[in-house]
């Protein structure tokens, strides 16, 4: 609701005004009343009301005076000022304080109520813009974090270039010592869904992680997200990694249809040494397709093959340790940058005896080979597509003498699947991309447009829709949103004789100023100046 106070020394008028009002189903909250300045400022800043009414002429502090200290405090308040005097100069302090609306005195009731829902649409207005707004800069703001670990993790920037790029988007890298956490959660069947559960505890996660200290969180869109965990002071990493850790648990436990997984990097000590513990929270987090859901993995705790020389036993083969499944939802939902540690931690699995028999590792080739192959059939892909990309595994598994060589051979696979399956998906994307596209074009003018908006019409998760789209069609969707609208403005301009502000209003932006400001940061020139150019 709209928060009304009232200042008027007259006790039978304020009386009046406030009993003859029903303010609540008007869709006000009277929040307040005093019967002077002096009286009403410390009552104002309490209640920090939307609109505040006054007289001028009051004892111990008038009306202006008192607009001009809420003003100072409260700029956007909005001010309807009650006079009996009629005179010029009063109107003309008004305006220069930012009074909004000027009304004389006496004044009946409901002309009064007709001039608070003007200005209560204002603050509407207001809100909305600014909740626009906000929501731009925090999409802007988080692709921004994530282009910078992107290149923080690559390890190719000096160590002062990055801390004056974090800086620039509030991220302050100063610290003895540092970790990475990549953690992503899931939802039923599909990690996308757009389920209100998943929703929910997705923004639980956030508020939690950002209330604690020594963390930054960056949003990775589908691939959820990556906390860098940094040691400041006198608490280690370690406690620090604990607290993230049991703060993530304890939050999920709470959602019974949410499962987790994350994989934690080993610590180091220099900002240039962050791609050494991106990888390998990567090799940990790709466990996940390995491992039971619900934890978090440390790179430290990954099985190490060198320490066991047995000598292979033919006769103790298990070839049930062969995780179908897994590879399976690899296939499906894996990226190609986590491919080295999926194979990794697939053959880790299995043992040294399995690993060192040779008729297992063509178990190994055959069995996943075969299942890329089923994949890409139900992707419309003939069985021939990976023989093309990888060759035919009837005639190559005999040729891999090695570990590593099986090892190559599989992460072959795996990619060219994958390369395959992306493939498929970016079609299905640009089906949905242009869904969106032209919805965002038929409904640009709308106020509460918005990424959750147009991703719910195309049936994706806002991050997911969000991650995509910048992918996609490079540029993020409030960079299109933007375009589209200042198109439709520049058509306006050049067709008709409307004004600025209508124009404005038109192509979806309730506040002219605002309007102004994305145009000639976009054109490069005033709508003034460009109706000049036409």
């Amino acid at each position: 609701m709209i928060k009304v106070f009232l200042v008027e020394d007259e006790v039978i008028m304020r009386e009046g005004i406030r009993r003859n009002i029903d303010w609540e189903a008007e869709g006000f909250e009277f929040v307040g009343e005093a019967g002077d300045g002096e009286l009403a400022y410390p009552l104002i800043q309490k209640s920090r009301p939307d609109i505040l009414i006054t007289d001028i002429q009051m004892p111990f502090m008038d009306g202006l005076e008192l607009s001009r200290l809420v003003k100072q405090e409260m700029p956007k308040i909005k001010i309807i000022v009650l006079t009996g005097y009629d005179e010029f100069e009063y109107a003309r302090e008004g305006i220069d304080i930012g009074i909004t609306d000027y009304l004389l005195k006496p004044i009946a009731s409901a002309k009064l109520l007709e001039a608070v829902k003007k200005v209560g649409q204002m603050v509407m207005e207001e809100r909305t813009e600014q909740k626009n707004s906000d929501r731009e800069r925090l999409e802007n703001l988080q692709i921004a974090r994530q282009k910078f670990f992107r290149g923080l993790v690559l390890g190719k920037k000096q160590a002062s270039a990055l801390l004056n790029e974090g800086r620039e988007i509030g991220m302050d890298l100063v610290a003895d010592r540092y970790n990475i956490l990549l953690f992503q959660i899931f939802s039923g069947q599909d990690t996308r869904e757009n389920t209100e559960e998943y929703n929910a505890a997705a923004t639980e996660i956030r508020e939690k992680a950002e209330s604690l200290t020594e963390i930054l969180m960056v949003e990775l869109g589908i691939e959820g997200w990556a906390f860098i965990v940094m040691e400041k002071g006198e608490v280690s990493l370690e406690e620090i990694q604990k607290t993230l850790v049991d703060t993530l648990c304890d939050t999920l436990a709470d959602y019974g249809n949410i499962t987790y997984f994350g994989g934690l990097g080993i610590p180091v000590g220099r900002l240039s040494e962050m791609n050494q513990c991106y990888e390998e929270a990567s090799h940990a987090f790709a466990y996940r397709y390995l491992e039971k859901q619900n934890q978090i993995v440390s790179s430290s705790q990954l099985p190490d093959l060198s320490d066991t020389k047995e000598e292979p036993d033919l006769e103790s083969l298990e070839v049930d340790k062969l995780d179908r499944k897994a590879v399976e939802r690899f296939l499906k939902t894996g990226l190609k940058g986590e491919v080295s540690g999926f194979v990794d931690g697939y053959f880790a699995g299995f043992g040294e005896k399995n690993i060192e028999s040779l008729l297992f590792r063509q178990y190994v080739i055959m069995d996943m080979y075969f299942a890329a192959v089923a994949l890409l059939e139900e992707l419309g892909y003939g069985a021939e597509a990976l023989g093309k990309r990888c060759g035919k595994v009837q005639d190559m598994a005999t040729a891999f003498s090695s570990i590593e060589s099986n090892k190559k051979y599989l992460k072959d696979i795996l990619e060219a699947a994958i390369d395959l399956r992306e493939g498929v998906s970016q079609k299905k994307y640009h089906s949905l991309l242009e869904e969106a596209k032209s919805y965002i074009r038929q409904h640009y003018e709308d106020e509460d447009i918005s990424l959750n908006v147009v991703a719910a019409s195309v049936n994706l998760s806002p991050n997911h829709f969000s991650s995509i789209f910048s992918q996609q069609e490079g540029q993020t969707f409030i960079e299109y949103l933007t375009a589209v609208r200042m198109e439709k403005a520049k058509e306006l301009l050049r067709t008709t004789a409307m004004k600025s502000s209508e124009i404005a209003y038109a192509v979806g932006y309730k506040d002219s100023h605002y309007f102004s400001y994305l145009f000639k940061k976009t054109q490069e020139c005033t709508p003034g100046e460009f109706r000049q150019q036409v």
